[in-house]
């Protein structure tokens, strides 16, 4: 027999009391309604998921869209276009059949685990001259302006062969396209135009010059059939790398140090054992309390999810902060464990469309992690973590910023 839906739509998304904290909603959902209906910023109705096992059946099935361009499907953002999901960038992106399939291996040779492993000399040397930096600037400091910003976009730069001088540039245009509510429509289409106009002057110099570069080999690249990408996929896959590899980073860096430092007793246990870094790393993924909006899923067919029936056309929200808490699979799901083993956590996705760049954000997660308690075993909060700020209106959940001293 089939769950009823709540009956009146819940305002989504929703937070905790403290930037740290999960939202309260999220178990009464997983236990009285795991597929709950929710209002977006649009005004627009989806469907939640919340449970493990839904999450995980949702993300891995192949048939469901992950852009949302159909008529009937729900908008996410509050300006017209619904913001990201629904740009230029997620429509040229092959997402789903052949097309998908021969687009994901070329870009996803990029992001193996040996190659990203190959980057940690570089980015740990990177960590300590922004460390450096911020100790000759002085405690307190936010940790998110001095490392857990700049070393992201350092990385993801020079994969992609942009200069870092343009950082600021790129930043405010990924900003806009991923915040739900800041923006007015004409801030997010000017915010689009310029950045697709820069990364196809990007690609245009790459081909007359590629370089040592995911975009320079993705130009040149030619598949045994003697398919080709496409300009306007070269640019929409530069751009979404380029968004990815820095906005999700960089938040994430700065709330796993937020985590460790709220409750320092996590902090010593580091410094006492370093090999819990890894672990850590994945504890802290799993157990964020802000991931974002989550992942949305068109559903082209009828399907049954939780015992509940929902149509085609129907938009679903897998929340995968939500489904990190569940208690079905993971014991004492609210308690931060570093050496939780094992650790099948959500926080890059799963099945066709999982995070391509998982790989490089668990070393760079890392690399910061190790960096630091070397260097500055001392750190800490400078504020009481119950007073840190989140980032309001993105669809990646972050903090404003991290202050600390050592």
């Amino acid at each position: 027999m089939s769950r009823s839906f709540e009956k009146q739509a819940l305002t989504y998304p929703m937070y905790g009391g403290t930037a740290l904290e999960p939202p309260a909603e999220w178990e009464l959902l997983r236990k009285e309604c795991p597929v709950a209906r929710v209002t977006l910023p649009s005004g627009d109705e989806a469907v939640l998921l919340t449970r493990y096992d839904d999450v995980r059946q949702v993300l891995s099935d192949p048939r469901f869209a992950a852009v949302l361009d159909s008529e009937d499907a729900a908008r996410i953002a509050d300006d017209e276009t619904g913001g990201v999901f629904n740009t230029d960038m997620a429509r040229f992106i092959p997402q789903q059949g052949e097309s998908h399939q021969r687009w994901r291996p070329m870009v996803g040779q990029w992001f193996t685990v040996t190659r990203m492993a190959a980057l940690r000399p570089g980015i740990e040397a990177m960590a300590e001259h922004l460390v450096d930096e911020m100790v000759a600037h002085g405690g307190p400091a936010d940790l998110r302006t001095h490392l857990a910003f700049p070393l992201p976009v350092w990385v993801i730069c020079g994969l992609l062969g942009v200069p870092e001088a343009d950082r600021d540039r790129f930043s405010h245009w990924s900003d806009a396209l991923l915040n739900l509510t800041r923006y007015t429509q004409e801030e997010v289409d000017t915010a689009q135009d310029e950045y697709v106009d820069y990364m196809a002057a990007h690609v245009v110099a790459k081909r007359e010059a590629p370089g040592d570069d995911l975009l320079g080999a993705l130009i040149e690249a030619v598949e045994p059939d003697g398919h080709r990408m496409s300009e306007r996929e070269l640019v929409c896959t530069g751009q979404s790398l380029l968004i990815a590899g820095h906005e999700t980073t960089a938040n994430m860096i700065g709330k796993t140090v937020a985590l460790l430092l709220a409750d320092r007793r996590r902090w010593e246990r580091l410094l006492a054992d370093p090999s819990l870094v890894r672990p850590a790393v994945e504890e802290a993924l799993r157990i964020d309390a802000d991931p974002g909006i989550g992942i949305p899923r068109y559903l082209t067919e009828r399907t049954e999810v939780g015992d509940t029936v929902l149509p085609a056309g129907t938009t679903v929200l897998c929340s995968m902060g939500a489904a990190n808490r569940d208690e079905g699979t993971f014991d004492a799901a609210d308690e931060m464990r570093l050496d939780r083993q094992p650790n099948t956590h959500l926080a890059f996705g799963v099945g066709p469309h999982a995070c391509l760049g998982r790989a490089l954000a668990r070393v760079e997660l890392q690399t910061v992690l190790d960096v630091l308690l070397r260097r500055l075993p001392s750190l800490e909060l400078a504020v009481a973590a119950e007073d840190l700020r989140r980032l309001e209106g993105l669809a990646v959940g972050g903090l404003r910023e991290v202050p600390v001293r050592w």
